[in-house]
């Protein structure tokens, strides 16, 4: 199953890890321009790593990482570890914190038909052949994606526990989440991490595009150090957690529409045919609204705003060819009925449509909807994470944008290199 290796990190120089959240930063889709603006503007910000600007973005970024290493602004740790990461949170409203507790390791870039590493939602494939060429040309990983496993038995949640007493770094994100980074050196209790993914399936929470990058890229290598028993380039740096006993969190994504070709009327006669709609009121108070039936929508237009309810009878006209773990989840029915039937916007058209925008933030929904910039939002409810193995076991996926695992691991903590030179080690010491 699951081969997984400790990393031989690179790192932020010491004389830094005191003001660490000044070069960390966060996934490039969660937050607004003004926000991105800021992390640019810090020249040694790990975004230039993760995301480079320029006219040559791939070349800006092996340019800056070729710097950085000279001037010793990144430096690699002598012994490979599993790096223990603990994110503590609070969702709105509550007063208890939750830790979500997880480990980062390098795990072979498995293709999918190998069905070890399951995906559950589609790509776009401008965004991946970008995740290409800046492995090509960097060899670095800034930012870790994050998978699930499961182990009931929580065996390797102790040996984290003790590691995170001893935290290399401890700082507050750019949401409020405190971030803890531990590193766990000893040879054998790496072992036992091995030990434990051996048998494990993996199941992708986020970072489709980096992952299928990473799989193109270790085809591309694969003629590449022939002799060697592990090669960098089969590698990929992933944050690893438990879905049994763990701080789960999916946060709904909802959608934006832009140019809708005819009259709000028109629009909600065709909803009409297939919803039943009921007047909900003030636009703002759906965001507290209790979606308890299936296949139920808020829908913020003009001045108004509905709750949309398929009927179980118009449910049974569509999708009867996919397996009930996706035919009868909410976002499928969404993006079948609304957007392709009723819109026309075919589904591999959705994945790359401008008129279709994908928004965690309720109020700005709101916002967009009643400014008369968008044509209308729909308030979708959060996808349970027994859904989300249901559907990675049945072999299909769901809509893009379908999840938002909160929180989302933060980039610049550590780094992991696939260049030959500087991944090689005799990692034999590890395997028990």
């Amino acid at each position: 199953m699951a081969e997984i290796l400790p990393i031989k990190g690179w790192r932020y120089a010491e004389e830094y890890s005191s003001k660490i959240e000044q070069f960390t930063a966060p996934l490039f889709d969660v937050v607004s321009a003004k926000q991105r603006k800021l992390l640019y503007e810090n020249p040694l910000n790990s975004i230039h790593l993760s995301v480079p600007r320029g006219d040559n973005p791939t070349e800006e970024a092996a340019s800056t990482l070729a710097d950085w290493k000279t001037h010793k602004i990144l430096e690699q740790d002598q012994l490979p570890g599993i790096y223990v990461y603990y994110q503590y949170f609070r969702l709105p409203g509550e007063q208890e914190e939750r830790c979500r507790k997880g480990f980062i390791c390098q795990i072979k870039a498995y293709d999918w038909d190998e069905k070890i590493i399951f995906r559950h939602e589609n790509t776009i494939v401008s965004a991946v052949n970008d995740r290409i060429e800046l492995l090509k040309n960097t060899e670095i990983q800034a930012s870790p994606t994050h998978g699930l496993y499961e182990d009931p038995d929580e065996i390797l949640e102790s040996f984290m526990d003790a590691a995170i007493e001893s935290p290399l770094y401890e700082l507050e994100d750019y949401q409020g989440v405190r971030e803890v980074l531990a590193v766990i050196h000893d040879a054998s209790i790496i072992g036992k991490f091995l030990e434990v993914l051996a048998d494990k399936n993996v199941i992708l929470a986020d970072g489709h595009h980096r992952l299928e990058g990473a799989i193109a890229y270790r085809k591309i290598q694969s003629n590449s150090y022939a002799d060697e028993k592990w090669k960098g380039s089969d590698y990929h740096m992933m944050y690893l957690t438990n879905t049994s006993g763990n701080h789960l969190k999916i946060l709904p994504t909802h959608r934006i529409y832009y140019g809708l070709g005819f009259s709000d009327k028109e629009f909600l006669e065709k909803l009409g045919e297939w919803f039943e709609i009921k007047t909900f009121g003030d636009p703002e108070e759906l965001g507290i609204y209790a979606f308890h039936k299936p296949w139920t929508f808020g829908l913020a237009i003009g001045d108004t705003s509905y709750i949309l309810q398929l009927t179980k009878e118009n449910f049974e006209k569509f999708n009867q060819h996919l397996p009930d773990p996706v035919r009868k989840l909410d976002l499928v029915v969404l993006h079948e009925l609304v957007f392709s039937r009723i819109l026309g916007i075919s589904l591999e058209d959705q994945r790359n449509s401008a008129q279709l925008v994908y928004e965690r933030n309720f109020p700005r929904c709101i916002q967009e909807v009643e400014s008369g910039r968008a044509s209308f939002a729909i308030i979708t409810q959060e996808v349970e994470m027994s859904q989300v193995l249901d559907v990675c076991r049945s072999g299909h996926v769901l809509p893009q944008k379908s999840t938002y695992f909160y929180p989302k691991a933060l980039g610049g903590l550590l780094f992991a290199s696939i260049n030959q030179s500087e991944f090689e080690f005799d990692y034999q010491a590890y395997v028990q």
